[in-house]
């Protein structure tokens, strides 16, 4: 274990915290999503997003991207933005990291988020950016790899935008990256390698199929066959200089109208041991504490 980091099991949930880093206040700020016409419109939107950030700061931009349907409008803008060079100094100044991943998996495996970025954002984007640094699924020790991961992450100073999506979980509650309800996560955790579960693994699935990818039976097998979330935490969402979240599917994934229902509408308790109840039955509420969080959703939420 790194002495920058300290390890929490929760019932073989496994969650890092580092070390001296303050716990978020729990202040229930509310979600306000901004509901636009079409898919190519949230993705322009979340481009805005990185301009912004970038006009208003210098140097390094780090940035955790969303996996699955959520940005691959987003995906497309940068992909076309990296083929041409009027973006090539925003590009040059970007640390891309992937926020979440099923483990142990090939890191080539077609179900994997890295495999489905290199498809979408394009090989001039991978070749223009600063860095990439995707979470390793191919490691014997899960647990070393995500913290070499964390400590690139710290050293650059964390995370200027974090693209969020929504993901849907039984009894009308949802996951944000890869955090399950009832998996222990706390305010403090910035990472965790915890048991699947079956949800996320068919969520994982079938967002990839339904997002374009061209998968094959041998590396659905392996997918089948991981056994652990890799997932960025609750202070890696809260410490984020800004949070943006997307969601596109809900035509494909009709869960979703009721579960960011719940997400909108459920204040979090005053009492923090009563809010911290709240968000390990339902982690979606975590987007409820970030004071900097947009959100843009399409008409299909219904919101």
């Amino acid at each position: 274990m790194s002495l920058k980091f300290t390890r929490d099991d929760d019932n073989g949930n496994v969650w890092l915290s580092q070390q001296g880093e303050s716990v978020a206040d729990f202040t229930d700020c509310g979600v306000t999503p901004k509901v636009l016409n079409t898919e190519a419109d949230v993705g322009q939107a979340m481009l805005d997003e990185l301009y912004q950030t970038a006009a208003a700061k210098q140097g390094d931009i780090n940035i955790a991207l969303l996996g699955g349907r959520g940005a691959q409008a987003l995906h497309r803008l940068l992909g076309e933005l990296a083929k041409a060079n009027e973006a090539d100094e925003l590009l040059s100044r970007l640390n891309v990291f992937t926020q979440d991943a099923l483990a142990p998996m090939g890191m080539g495996n077609c179900f994997s988020f890295v495999r489905d970025f290199e498809r979408i954002l394009g090989e001039a984007f991978f070749q223009k950016i600063k860095s990439f640094t995707p979470m390793r699924t191919d490691k014997d020790d899960l647990e070393t790899g995500l913290i070499e991961y964390l400590t690139k992450l710290e050293s650059l100073g964390g995370l200027d935008i974090f693209f969020i999506g929504h993901g849907p979980e039984e009894n009308e509650a949802s996951h944000l990256a890869y955090i399950k309800p009832f998996s222990g996560a706390m305010a403090s955790h910035v990472a965790g390698v915890i048991p699947i579960s079956s949800s996320i693994l068919e969520h994982h699935i079938s967002k990839f199929k339904a997002g374009g990818s061209v998968v094959n039976e041998a590396d659905e097998k392996e997918c089948r066959a991981a056994e652990y979330i890799l997932t960025l935490g609750p202070a890696a969402i809260l410490q984020a200089k800004k949070v943006v979240q997307s969601v596109v599917d809900a035509d494909s994934a009709p869960a979703k109208i009721k579960t960011y229902a719940n997400v909108l509408n459920t204040r979090l308790s005053s009492d923090k041991a009563e809010a911290q109840k709240q968000l390990n039955s339902n982690p979606g509420l975590w987007v409820r504490l970030h004071p900097n969080m947009k959100a843009f959703v399409l008409p299909s939420l219904k919101v």
